[in-house]
């Protein structure tokens, strides 16, 4: 970075990290004083509300995932983990590359936008044996766990553990949990037809949850609704339960149930970055503490917002919910209060009320409450893509995944495992030249006569 600029640093690629650096791409990022840079451990912006379609594969995995880069048009952009922050000093430690060596950036403002990271909760086996569901590659790994349960199943030698195999358990009976459970279970299902060995009713759905109506961030009776539904597509909802512990064989309860599983997927628990705890900031259940204006108290030019970020709401005097809607929204309000600290013009609070919240459930049903009117059914769902299909970056990517749910219409779904296996060699003893798998027999044929 050029010493004598002023040098924005963003850490963090997800809405509130991305939607900052957007703003500022708009901004700030022509004037040849300023120099602006986001950092994120992956090239591309997740658009996560349409993971758990991945998973479930209704939508191809590259469609809901955009380029750093296009996106960006005058932000720069570091491809990289963050290793230690140092704000006395004002730098930034980065590490990246095959070596993971480091380097050291200065700052003027910084914008800590880190997110969250999954809590196991220190649950015994959760860790060795849950799938998680917060990035690409959980999605896809939940994806390719299902279908290669599907294969095994399908086999005569694995008669006497199919059900355990078909029986798959989310643990966490929010967003996350109902949405994935949902995506989930029309996917096994659908594909049973491909499957003749296994019987629909090898096939068992767990969704466990510590309150006593999931949703519960849509209230009762959308909650109760969505159980109803789940219930109806042979969902097993336990409520008020939790996970007491894993084993490769299954799951059990705190009240002492053991459900016999292969598959756990664990969408229950967040924690701050753990970055966050080395900072000599203010701190409230680890997340850091912001004003009205996203600053961070006592250190100047240091700010903050989305999951790592505590909030305030003006309207209610309480913590803004660490959603997506209100992250993007953040970034927003950051981006122009940075460029008002460096104009010396006056700063902008974030004011902000929840819009609503949707949520799809499973086979064209969905819960929403939008602007405190409730909705639920096909219109609920309909209502939860249309949003969010115009919430998604780049026009190229809505197409694609526009087209993806249209073809959804009259195609079953894909089950093709995204795996990555090398090509397998072989190496002749008689040469150093990789020879193809193909080649072996003629090979070990021609060794063979010529020791004769």
């Amino acid at each position: 970075m050029n010493k004598s600029k002023q040098r924005i640093l963003i850490l963090g690629g997800g809405f509130g990290g991305m939607y900052t650096a957007l703003e500022l791409d708009r901004r700030l990022a022509r004037d040849p004083d300023i120099e602006v840079t986001l950092v994120s451990r992956e090239n591309f912006f997740l658009f996560t509300p349409m993971l758990h379609e991945v998973a479930a594969s209704d939508l191809d995995l590259t469609n809901i995932v955009s380029p750093i880069r296009k996106l960006l048009k005058r932000v720069n952009f570091f491809a990289g983990d963050v290793g230690a922050i140092d704000l006395e000093r004002r730098r930034v430690t980065l590490i990246h590359g095959g070596d993971q060596h480091a380097h050291e950036v200065e700052f003027d403002h910084l914008v800590i936008a880190l997110g969250s990271v999954t809590n196991f909760y220190n649950l015994p086996g959760v860790a060795e044996h849950a799938i998680t569901m917060k990035t690409l590659g959980d999605a896809i790994h939940l994806r390719n766990r299902t279908i290669a349960a599907l294969e095994e199943a399908d086999t005569e030698c694995a008669k006497s553990i199919r059900r355990p195999l078909m029986t798959f358990v989310v643990v966490g009976g929010g967003f996350a949990g109902v949405e994935t459970m949902g995506g989930l279970n029309d996917f096994v299902h659908q594909a049973l037809r491909c499957y003749p060995h296994i019987s629909p009713d090898d096939v068992r759905m767990v969704l466990v949850h510590s309150g006593a109506t999931i949703l519960p961030e849509l209230g009762e009776e959308l909650g109760q609704y969505a159980q109803k539904k789940l219930a109806q597509a042979k969902i097993q909802i336990l409520t008020n339960s939790r996970l007491s512990a894993v084993t490769d064989e299954g799951v059990m309860l705190a009240d002492g149930t053991y459900i016999p599983t292969r598959a756990l997927v664990w969408t229950a628990g967040t924690s701050s970055h753990p970055l966050l705890m080395t900072l000599p900031c203010q701190l409230e259940r680890g997340r850091m503490k912001v004003d009205e204006y996203l600053r961070a108290t006592g250190f100047d030019g240091v700010w903050s917002l989305g999951d790592c970020a505590v909030v305030p709401d003006v309207h209610t005097g309480k913590p803004c919910p660490p959603t997506a809607q209100h992250a993007l929204r953040q970034g927003k309000v950051l981006a122009r209060n940075i460029e008002a600290s460096i104009r010396g013009h006056e700063l902008k609070r974030f004011k902000f009320r929840t819009l609503g919240a949707l949520a799809a459930i499973g086979r064209r049903t969905g819960v929403a409450k939008i602007l405190g009117i409730k909705f639920s059914g096909f219109i609920a769902w309909f209502l939860w893509r249309t949003i969010y299909l115009s919430k998604l970056p780049r026009f190229e990517k809505k197409l694609r995944v526009a087209l993806d749910w249209t073809l959804d219409l009259f195609f079953s779904k894909d089950l093709v495992q995204y795996l990555s296996p090398r090509a397998e060699t072989f190496v002749s003893p008689h040469t150093d030249r990789p020879t193809p798998l193909a080649d072996r027999a003629e090979t070990a044929a021609a060794l063979s006569a010529s020791n004769a």
